[in-house]
């Protein structure tokens, strides 16, 4: 498909060759993976979610994980909170300390043990507190762009996303990204582009990117062309295929964005990017075994319809060591070719649509009550997601 667009994607004060930004995932997306889908394209890789209270108080795990490497500009970093004044608090961490030049706030996490305490995808319902925490976050970014991500609503009956749009964009953010699925649909059906559509109609200062569905360069061209939208987030779809942002940027990317020549992704070229993977794992964790335990989650999305027998399979997804899995690839037909359709659609878990957990009378009103309020205090959880 012809690209939509050539221009820059602007966001606050950065500006982005590719109007594309990589959706933050739990466990996939930290600084080995976002190092490795850079150097196939182009566009705006985010950390993994960042709970504030945990930032606030400093935990340790938490800490390391907001370190960048040095190659990796701009820094973006991705917050969940439901207290406002904590939240302010994480923003102006990041800030005076220097942690980030980008700062996306989650408000699509589906995962039930956050939304049954009024937490992510949840959250948005109770209007105030949205508008609460997204005003005083802006104020405590300064000159730093914050941004917010969030899904459509808790359900087709309780849709947020217009309502929450409004208010974001009247407090102040840089950009606005909708997940086009309600938290009750979780990742499963089609992702509804109308309402990224819908999004972009209503708010006009800044710019609006979807999620959802985007499986493909061609899927990206699509949604912008039927939407409007002005860039795009991957999340699943990227899994196991780094070099996606390479297509993306070539497709969707002004002069430049695009930093390689179009992938011939035969499966020597697919076997290079998983140990490349593999290394910069071991690099970020410091410790080998750790590096290629935490790679094994990867070798399905990696050689999805490629001719890689189980036996392979199983010992790649239980090596130890770099040198085991040089072993086992060079066992691989490096010359087989892409095998099309077979590694094609989507990756990753897509569950089933399912009656979103929420705190008692959460739905009744949009306001936040006393009750709702000692709810909100246990949601500060370590999930992810949107």
């Amino acid at each position: 498909m012809a690209p939509t667009r050539t221009d820059p994607l602007q966001i606050g004060p950065i500006t982005l060759d590719a109007p594309v930004v990589l959706a933050p995932m739990a466990g996939i997306t930290n600084t080995a993976f976002r190092r490795l889908c850079r150097e196939y394209g182009a566009g705006l890789y985010v950390s993994e979610m960042i709970t504030s209270r945990a930032l606030v108080e400093r935990n340790a795990t938490t800490m390391r994980l907001i370190r960048h490497h040095e190659s990796e500009t701009p820094r973006s970093i991705q917050l969940y909170g439901v207290d406002p004044a904590t939240m302010a608090e994480a923003v102006r961490i990041l800030v005076a300390e220097d942690h980030a030049d980008h700062i996306d706030l989650n408000f699509g996490c589906p995962v039930p043990k956050v939304t049954r305490k009024g937490g992510g995808s949840a959250l948005p319902w109770k209007l105030g507190l949205f508008r609460e925490i997204v005003t005083r976050t802006v104020q405590a970014a300064g000159d730093v762009p914050l941004t917010v991500k969030m899904r459509k609503g808790i359900d087709s009956d309780h849709l947020t996303y217009l309502d929450a749009g409004r208010i974001a964009e009247d407090a102040g953010v840089a950009s606005i990204a909708l997940h086009a699925r309600t938290a009750a649909e979780f990742y499963s059906g089609q992702a509804d582009w109308s309402a990224i559509t819908a999004l972009k109609e209503a708010v006009a200062s800044v710019p609006v990117l979807g999620n959802g569905d985007i499986w493909s360069a061609d899927d990206a061209v699509r949604m912008m062309a039927e939407t409007g939208c002005d860039g795009v987030v991957v999340g699943r779809g990227c899994l196991g295929r780094p070099w996606l942002f390479g297509d993306l940027a070539r497709a969707l990317g002004g002069p430049g964005a695009a930093t390689a020549d179009p992938v011939d992704a035969t499966l020597g070229f697919v076997a290079a990017a998983f140990r490349r993977h593999a290394e910069l794992l071991v690099e970020f964790f410091e410790d080998e075994g750790r590096g290629c335990r935490d790679i094994r989650k990867h070798v399905a999305w990696y050689f999805k319809g490629y001719p890689v027998g189980g036996d392979l399979r199983a010992a790649l997804a239980t090596a130890s060591t770099l040198g085991e899995i040089d072993a086992l690839l060079a066992q691989l037909d490096q010359d087989a070719p892409y095998p099309g359709a077979a590694a094609e659609g989507q990756r990753g878990r897509a569950g089933t649509p399912k009656r979103p957990a929420l705190p008692d009378g959460w739905l009744s009103s949009r306001d936040l009550g006393a009750e709702a309020s000692v709810a909100l205090a246990d949601a500060e959880l370590d999930h992810s997601g949107g």
